[in-house]
């Protein structure tokens, strides 16, 4: 009988399927390249394991299925959006919907209505992969189907999601992004790292996600989109975030023209999330009041706070 606790059984499959994975690379990055460019490219868009249960969601809210791009998604809705101010909740990798809950009280008594939905492949809706243009498309799909929101929260790759689907249309008056991702041609080499496949492999991999989605990693940087949006926006990172590098998220408050950043300590990357005092802090900011402080940039100051 296996006496071992789940947790450590979890711990030594993940271990023994990593080192798997980059025995393979290894071994096919010199023997077959394009083999391994492919594999790279469907896991580089595959969420793991557990990004595709589903969340537990509280008892109030009202589960229902939307039509996005043209996929079947599971969404989740408190209050009525066609009667209330709505805030819009975009989620993360490996997530889901379900993410939003320590916010709803706070929202709901505040007189919001608020929607979130599990992405492509994520939490209880289908499918196998999915990209952070395929997030941003999806999301814009779904403001539509509800109207121009109140604002959009989106936490990690939600937050890089809710950036580009505000610049390709998505209404929404302001927006709240914690832990947001900034560089996916830096997450593509820590991908890329992690899995032994060599840089020189890893950028023919990206550049086959542009010749089949039609924007370059690079595009996607924040830097690049970012300094078109106009709404007001409080980016929260946490500095010691082990996942998404606070510099990631200072880069969102430097370039997005009305942004302030928000810095915690001692939160890491999922915490920061559903912390007391970051909620109280989103509330004051969906309030109107400023929040946080503002980080300029020019030439003879490369990143200061005003």
């Amino acid at each position: 009988m296996d006496t071992r606790s789940p947790r450590i059984s979890t711990t030594v499959r993940n271990n023994l399927m990593r080192a798997s994975i980059r025995l393979y690379f290894a071994t096919a990055r010199r023997i077959a390249p394009r083999a391994a460019v492919r594999r790279a490219a469907a896991l580089f868009c595959t969420p793991h394991p557990g990004g595709h249960a589903p969340t537990p969601v509280a008892d109030d809210a009202e589960r229902f299925d939307i039509h996005a791009c043209g996929h079947r998604l599971v969404g989740y809705r408190w209050g009525d959006p066609a009667t209330q101010p709505y805030v819009l909740f975009s989620h993360g990798w490996a997530s889901s919907g379900a993410r939003i809950a320590a916010w709803v009280p706070a929202l709901r008594d505040a007189g919001f209505a608020v929607i979130a939905f599990d992405q492509i492949a994520h939490g209880a809706s289908p499918g196998r992969r999915t990209t952070l243009p395929e997030f941003a498309d999806v999301l814009v799909s779904v403001g539509d189907r509800f109207g121009p929101a109140y604002a959009v929260i989106g936490h990690s790759l939600g937050g890089a999601a809710a950036m580009l689907a505000l610049a390709r249309g998505l209404k929404a008056g302001r927006a709240i992004l914690v832990a947001p991702a900034a560089d996916p041609v830096a997450a593509a080499h820590r991908f890329a790292r992690a899995v032994g496949l060599g840089r020189a492999l890893c950028e023919r991999m990206m550049s086959g996600f542009h010749a089949r989605l039609g924007i370059t990693f690079d595009e996607q940087r924040a830097e690049r989109t970012a300094p078109s949006i106009s709404r007001p926006a409080l980016i929260v990172h946490d500095v010691a975030d082990p996942v998404v590098p606070w510099d990631e998220g200072e880069r969102y408050a430097r370039y997005w023209p009305r942004a302030r950043l928000l810095s915690t300590q001692g939160l890491g990357h999922s915490r920061v999330l559903s912390d007391p005092d970051v909620i109280d802090a989103g509330m004051r900011f969906l309030r109107g009041e400023a929040v946080g402080q503002r980080v300029v940039s020019t030439h003879e100051l490369p990143m200061g706070v005003a």
